[in-house]
């Protein structure tokens, strides 16, 4: 009985081998042509005659690792990127994306240093009005990030209306930004303290109001094209700061004007790295050379 198993089971081995070696000529062909078509070029699927070529017992060459040059081993160890014109591979696929890579490093930093040009215009024209330390700017994933900071009461604790000093500095971006063609982004934030605002039901609605408050000036007064802006309010979620920092709850409540870049999303997300904003007003500078906030208490 053993010996009749095993011979049964052994038939059915070699229908299964003698059926998986019949090939269905029209159903082969209409797949070769799907998978040409698919990946755009003709595919080759006539195969081999055998599974290894070649004689003797070592037919298959040890898989070895591709070479990287010595200068991108530096790289490495000194925790640089490297030179991406230095570092391009013989395949025809890495040659691309190489150069595509390229492309938008060059892209990103031409674009920061366009946003950084405005920066220092915008920069110059506060400085002329006495009013540089009323705005902290930077460049990231977005394109130029003006915050209106609130150490020199932007606006008033719990209130959407802009102050004598706050009108003063939006008037002074004016035209500045109604020169560019660049869409413009109004961002309304809140400080994270845990009052609830006195006359809104909520931090949403506070930074909301605040947003448009700052749009509705851009355009009435400084005549900017409404149909280049857009408001968002974005409540107490989105610091500045980290709110642990001392100055974290002033600077916090405030309203960003983004200038926002038309790169592609790759290109874009390279500005914070490709960017050097090295001016007066620049995220980053020392706070301690500002003029520091009043004792008030510290609302939304």
């Amino acid at each position: 009985m053993s010996y009749a198993d095993m011979i049964t089971v052994l038939m059915a081995l070699f229908i299964v081998l003698y059926a998986m070696s019949q090939v269905d000529e029209t159903k082969f062909e209409e797949l070769k042509e799907s998978l040409a078509a698919g990946f755009g070029s003709q595919a080759d699927m006539r195969g081999s005659p055998a599974v290894l070529q070649g004689q003797g017992p070592a037919v298959m060459s040890a898989v070895m690792p591709m070479p990287v040059p010595a200068a991108e081993v530096q790289h490495q160890q000194d925790g640089v990127r490297p030179d991406l014109a230095a570092y391009v591979l013989d395949d025809p696929a890495r040659r691309e994306l190489g150069r595509q890579q390229q492309r938008r490093y060059a892209e990103a930093s031409a674009e920061a240093e366009r946003l950084a040009d405005v920066a220092r215009r915008i920069t110059a024209a506060l400085r002329r009005a006495g009013l540089a330390d009323d705005v902290l700017m930077q460049v990231d994933e977005r394109g130029l990030a003006i915050s209106l900071v609130s150490e020199h009461v932007v606006f008033s604790a719990d209130l959407a209306t802009l102050t004598p000093r706050g009108t003063r500095v939006i008037d002074t971006l004016a035209p500045i930004l109604r020169d560019l063609s660049d869409p413009l982004q109004i961002d309304g934030h809140t400080n994270q303290v845990d009052v609830r605002p006195k006359y809104y039901p909520t931090d949403w609605d506070l930074s909301s109001a605040r947003a448009i408050t700052v749009l509705r000036r851009l355009h009435e007064v400084g005549r900017v094209p409404q149909e280049r802006m857009v408001a968002s309010a974005h409540g107490k979620e989105r610091p500045l700061l980290d709110p642990s920092h001392p100055r974290s709850q002033r600077v916090n409540k405030r309203v960003d004007v983004v200038v926002l870049s038309a790169l592609d999303a790759e290109s874009r997300q390279l500005l914070d790295e490709v960017s050097d904003l090295d001016i007066p007003g620049a995220l980053g500078a020392s706070p301690e050379r500002r003029t520091p906030p009043s004792d008030k208490e510290v609302r939304p």
